[in-house]
């Protein structure tokens, strides 16, 4: 028994210890916002198709094709330049505590 004990503390040890970690992860810091913003400036042109189909799908296709369109595409930019941004000032708190300038914080 005292051999299945000494066999199971050391997992069990790493395991509470791998969860502690994975909490850490979500916080916002400067990697989370460096990421956040090489997302942001490598999938911005994903908002054009994006907001084609949202606006299909709330009004009708000719909306979502000229209206849709105009909206993803002026998107584009400003997730596109947030992300840069983001990206320039990853090691400083601006906003504060790192927190994202756009809502979602990511396109998709």
């Amino acid at each position: 028994m005292r051999k299945l004990v000494m066999k199971l503390v050391p997992g069990a040890v790493c395991f509470v210890f791998a969860l502690s970690l994975a909490t850490a992860c979500f916080a916002n810091d400067p990697f989370t916002k460096l990421g956040r913003g090489l997302a942001n400036t490598l999938t911005g042109w994903v908002e054009i198709p994006k907001n084609i189909y949202a606006t299909s799908t709330e009004e009708n296709v000719f909306s979502g094709v000229t209206l849709g369109l105009a909206k993803g595409a002026g998107m584009t930019i400003v997730r596109t330049g947030a992300g840069i941004y983001e990206i320039a000032t990853f090691p400083f708190p601006l906003p504060e505590n790192y927190k994202a300038i756009l809502e979602p914080e990511y396109v998709f």
